[in-house]
């Protein structure tokens, strides 16, 4: 059950271990292994963005630019002369600290609630990678581009990915959905795209006759589709 989110690093120090003694032994989930890596690779370079040239020169230029604050110093004219400004200055310093602790959790526990949504779909993502009835399907787009699907009737999952589709305007976006007659539903909107390359997208709760679809819409999305879609791609039952 280890071999899909194992090829995509999406286990625990714990679990790595434990499967890797498990793999040294297993000539088939060795080999699922090496096909569920490769099915990832493939997604991989789908979404892959190569970072800019100058970004490392932009980062140094200002950290070499950034003053730091000078040591504290106290000279003999400026030392307090009783306790009550140091109480006052202590009460506000605890305040502040106070504050800032209160703060700092707030954002750590929205970071952990992030992290744990993302893992979550990591091992969704690499459960569609790693099904046994795991297909794969590519359609090219009808302004360019490609789109692929993986897709598990099983799991009624499927992850869809794509490559080289037309940057659009600012008022525009890529909405995904899944068609059959008399539904539709919208997936949501393809993450922001870096050359034309997207992250994956995990799609769940497929039903019987159901078809990928790709539009193109107003910025936010709509509730149903407002154009033709530029992809459609046949699930199979």
């Amino acid at each position: 059950m280890l071999s899909g989110a194992y090829a995509v690093d999406a286990v625990s120090a714990e679990e790595r271990e434990r499967f890797e003694r498990h793999l040294r032994r297993c000539q088939a989930c060795e080999t699922e292994v090496r096909e569920m890596r490769a099915t990832a690779t493939r997604l991989g370079l789908a979404a892959a963005e190569t970072p800019p040239a100058e970004l490392k020169s932009r980062v140094l230029t200002a950290v070499s630019r950034t003053r730091q604050l000078p040591p504290a110093t106290e000279t003999a004219g400026s030392r307090p002369r009783q306790g009550g400004w140091r109480l006052a200055v202590a009460g506000g310093l605890a305040a502040a600290c106070l504050a800032a602790a209160i703060g700092f959790g707030i954002g750590l526990a929205n970071a952990n609630r992030q992290l744990g949504r993302a893992q979550a779909e990591q091992h969704q993502v690499a459960a569609v990678l790693s099904a046994p009835d795991a297909r794969i399907l590519s359609r090219r787009s009808a302004t360019g581009g490609v789109a692929t699907v993986v897709v598990s009737a099983r799991l009624r999952r499927l992850v869809f990915v794509t490559s080289g589709l037309p940057q659009l305007a600012d008022a525009r976006v890529y909405q995904l959905w899944l068609i059959a007659p008399g539904r539709t539903r919208s997936v949501g909107l393809l993450p922001a795209a870096a050359d034309g390359k997207t992250a994956p997208v995990l799609a769940a709760d497929l039903r019987p006759g159901d078809t990928v679809g790709l539009t193109v819409e107003p910025a936010g999305g709509t509730t149903q589709p407002t154009t033709t879609p530029i992809v459609l791609i046949h699930l199979p039952s």
